[in-house]
């Protein structure tokens, strides 16, 4: 683990994402306190004489958005939902993933082989048209966009899980611990589990950056977090009639979600190069 944590330190790109992962939790955790504005509160002094939203100025360093609000103030309020949905959505999907893929893995036969007819049956959908159609149907909220995500998530990891499983259930030690009586759940969490722990890390974390940009897709398209509730995604569909008159309102949330996903994604880059075996000693 030492020398895993050597090589992922080494790595400047995913020092800088680490930077940025932690600049957004923390932003979000104290949003109350560093906005500067309620993020609903709508200004008079928001809007131009022509009730266009207002450029970057000294009193709103982001501009004003459609209604006068402060769009500093709701891009740090909706980077809770990006990162509530982000984390909440993808360990969810990488723990229904994880459990289906290794009890078909390891269970085999029939079971098995139903369980992931099941998995590629779900990905023939489009994740996207799927997404929307669940959302539309579960009347979305933070939490059930959540929920849609990581129903919509979890087959490649599956995909991932179950064949790493397979492989391992052929293995010296599994055979021995069948031979001593140990039970089918025993062996799943005592002696699989624990070599399947560095994929599904890197998969969780690399996962991160997909529901963040899945979440924005949903919001852009009205299916994802509901207003009030600022979102990032939210907050470009909000603006997208105003994108040549108002660029600040569609560029600074559209930086935000890339610059989080860029920061998962490096992250992520960097943890499958430092938990990789066959990167030991080559440093």
């Amino acid at each position: 683990m030492g020398e895993a944590w050597g090589r992922f330190h080494r790595d400047k790109a995913a020092m800088a994402g680490m930077v940025v992962i932690g600049t957004v939790i923390i932003v979000a955790l104290f949003a109350p306190w560093v906005a500067p504005f309620d993020p609903d509160a709508q200004f008079f002094d928001g809007l131009t004489l022509d009730g266009a939203p207002k450029p970057p100025d000294s009193t709103y360093p982001l501009g004003t958005d459609l209604l006068g609000r402060d769009l500093l103030s709701r891009l740090l309020f909706g980077a809770r939902a990006s990162l509530i949905i982000g984390v909440v959505a993808n360990v969810a999907a990488v723990t229904i993933g994880a459990a289906l893929g290794a009890t078909a893995g390891y269970l085999g036969g029939r079971i098995g082989n139903a369980m992931m007819r099941f998995t590629d049956l779900m990905m023939a959908f489009p994740a996207l048209l799927l997404a929307i159609a669940l959302a539309a149907i579960l009347e979305p909220s933070l939490w059930i966009v959540a929920l849609v995500i990581a129903l919509v998530n979890w087959v490649q990891i599956a995909r991932v899980v179950y064949t790493q499983t397979r492989a391992l259930a052929e293995r010296e030690f599994i055979e021995a611990a069948r031979s001593l009586g140990a039970g089918t759940g025993r062996i799943l969490l005592r002696h699989i589990l624990p070599h399947l722990v560095p994929t599904l890390l890197v998969w969780g974390t690399l996962g991160i950056a997909t529901t963040v940009l899945l979440e924005a897709a949903l919001s852009f398209l009205g299916v994802g977090v509901q207003p009030p509730t600022p979102s990032w995604g939210g907050i470009i569909f909000e603006s997208q009639s105003y994108f040549l008159n108002a660029p600040w309102l569609v560029f600074f949330p559209g930086a935000a979600i890339l610059g989080l996903a860029l920061a998962f994604n490096l992250v992520g880059d960097a943890l499958h190069d430092a938990l990789d075996p066959t990167q030991r000693g080559r440093d």
